[in-house]
């Protein structure tokens, strides 16, 4: 009862109309940053499943059609007896084609183009093998062999992908400092409205707990209703971004879908910025009151 019962009018601040607003934009940014943080190591895991483990060996071409074959032949059979290989495919040119339409456009057949034979190899999770150690087999038979393991571009990937996240990551922390400044800010200003009903508590005994657990129920509520008012509308957001990636390539738009655990983290970020607007209400409130004694 003592938590319930309010001796301050300040459910008539103007402030009450445009703060619930302003959190709700906070928690629209920080859910909004939260999945793109989500995104990014959901990305990062996908292509580094899909490159870590894996080798492509590429067989330059020659004028002769018959001894490119014979190459061929004499890398697929080093492969298929190499107990590290899990899995080998040879890619066709029409495959090989349409990757390079991007850069060399449509209409392009195989023999105007002098297109080197492509084996796609996939290691054993627990071989140590790599393009080097593969190399050196290869090059007994053949000096015209190129094996890349994609290290040097996974590399290059995974510290962008970094850079990114520490960027998406201080501006998480950005929107949380603002937040709290806002908080800050609008209490002050509603301490200096009833400075004067403050001061009569005063005088007929209440304490600073007591008035500063005023101004912490009522941050709190208007935290919690600025936050679900941003979570619904993030919500939706995420959701035609979802829809917007599927409807594209998938290959070059990541995939947003999050697991049980991310949506769980993104429902209890209006709990949690209620709470920090609650204790920051009541810290400010109690080191106020504590310089005008």
């Amino acid at each position: 009862m003592i938590w319930l019962r309010s001796d301050l009018p300040l459910s008539k601040d103007r402030i009450n109309y445009f703060l619930p607003w302003l959190v709700a934009f906070m928690v629209f940014l920080l859910v909004m940053a939260l999945a793109f943080i989500f995104v990014l190591n959901a990305t990062a895991s996908k292509w580094d499943r899909g490159v870590r483990g894996s080798l492509t060996v590429q067989i330059i071409s020659t004028d002769d059609k018959v001894e490119d074959e014979k190459r061929l032949r004499n890398v697929l059979t080093l492969l298929a007896t190499s107990p590290e290989v899990k899995r080998y495919e040879v890619m066709e040119d029409g495959r090989l084609i349409r990757l390079l339409e991007p850069w060399i456009g449509e209409g392009i057949s195989n023999q105007e183009l002098p297109l080197p034979n492509l084996v796609d190899v996939e290691l054993k999770s627990s071989s140590d093998f790599n393009a080097q150690k593969l190399l050196k087999r290869l090059s007994l038979k053949d000096n015209g062999i190129a094996v890349d393991d994609h290290q040097v571009w996974l590399t290059h990937l995974v510290r962008l992908i970094e850079t990114i996240e520490v960027v998406a990551l201080l501006v998480l922390i950005l929107i949380l400092f603002a937040t709290i400044g806002t908080i800050v800010f609008t209490t002050r200003t509603a301490l200096a409205i009833h400075r004067d009903t403050i001061e009569v508590l005063h005088l007929i005994g209440a304490q600073d707990t007591y008035i500063a657990r005023q101004f912490a129920r009522r941050a709190l509520g208007l935290g919690l209703s600025g936050g679900i008012i941003g979570i619904s509308l993030a919500i939706p957001t995420l959701w035609m971004l979802w829809q917007l990636t599927h409807s594209l390539d998938e290959y070059l738009l990541p995939d947003i879908s999050f697991g049980l655990f991310h949506w769980l983290l993104l429902a209890i970020l209006p709990f949690g910025v209620s709470v920090i607007s609650m204790l920051t209400a009541k810290i400010t409130v109690m080191r106020a009151l504590e310089r005008t004694l």
